[in-house]
């Protein structure tokens, strides 16, 4: 994908300081919950369909905007400190996969966990998470973005890796997770000085709310901060002390990113520059996930 060319007059993110992560997810205990059937099936080869996706023009059975909404981003220049970062132009999902939409390409949900077609999904892994975009992506007659050795003994997926030039559905970077979030703001929220609970479902004791309920920030996109907190596709680690172009965190680690803060955290969890860490298999009532597609970096 070209990267569009942006002068000091576009969207110039302002610097963004690193926070200390919340949690570090080593000693937590792992919730019941199920894996998709599909875990052995998903396999991240190459696609199904030779349709492809309404987002590039061209024909497909069923375009991936016929099962979710999906915001445009322009390429977009981000500064923290002194360092730039050019990122492409990308879609991401406008609300947190739901549970029916989950539902509709996994098959079924824990009994438990089941609240409604328009609740975020909760209670999924990253790994889970990342069976639903490929999973997603064939629907869809795309490509799909994650290859790994299936065993059906195990929810981790082993010798993962990503194409992020494949025309397929994923997980957002970290940086493209931020600048959808900030939607061109600088300020610690991206309501700024408004009301927080116009925005954002935050501090509760009682579990997650539908989505799209409270305001979408000013690029439309619902529920960036609050409800569930957030998968994204980094490994967890410092920032690069150098300029990268898409950049997609370190090349390994132990523990992914999770990005936005979930109904039970309080206000600071919420900034846009927050982070926190979890081992890739941990699930939580709290944290959930939303998509991004591109044809490549």
């Amino acid at each position: 994908m070209n990267l569009l060319k942006i002068g000091f007059a576009s969207v110039v993110f302002l610097a963004l300081q690193l926070t200390a992560c919340t949690a570090t997810g080593e000693s937590e205990e792992l919730p019941h919950t199920y894996l998709p059937d599909e875990i052995s099936n998903v396999s991240g080869n190459s696609k199904d369909s030779t349709g492809t996706s309404e987002i590039t023009g061209e024909d497909s059975t069923k375009s991936l905007r016929d099962y979710v909404d999906m915001v445009d981003i322009s390429a977009s220049l981000f500064t923290r400190g002194s360092m730039e970062y050019k990122v492409s132009a990308y879609s991401i999902s406008k609300t947190e996969v739901t549970q029916g939409l989950y539902r509709e390409i996994m098959g079924s949900i824990a009994k438990e966990d089941s609240l409604g077609d328009n609740y975020p999904v909760f209670n999924v892994s990253w790994y889970d998470a990342v069976l639903f975009c490929n999973a997603l992506s064939k629907k869809a007659g795309l490509d799909t973005a994650y290859i790994y050795e299936p065993d059906a003994k195990s929810e981790i997926l082993k010798n993962l890796s990503v194409k992020y030039d494949a025309d397929a559905v994923r997980l957002p970077t970290e940086m493209e997770w931020e600048i959808a979030a900030r939607a061109g703001t600088s300020t610690t929220y991206y309501w700024d000085t408004d009301v927080a609970s116009k925005y954002a479902y935050y501090a509760q004791h009682t579990g997650p709310v539908a989505v799209a309920g409270y305001e979408p920030n000013a690029g439309g996109l619902y529920d960036m901060a609050g409800n569930v907190a957030e998968w994204v596709g980094d490994w967890f680690g410092a920032y690069p002390t150098e300029s990268r172009d898409n950049y997609t965190g370190p090349a390994e680690g132990t523990y992914k990113c999770v990005r936005g803060g979930g109904w039970s955290d309080k206000a600071p969890a919420l900034a846009s520059s927050e982070r926190e860490k979890k081992v890739p298999e941990y699930r939580s009532q709290t944290l959930g996930f939303r998509i991004v597609y591109s044809v490549g970096f």
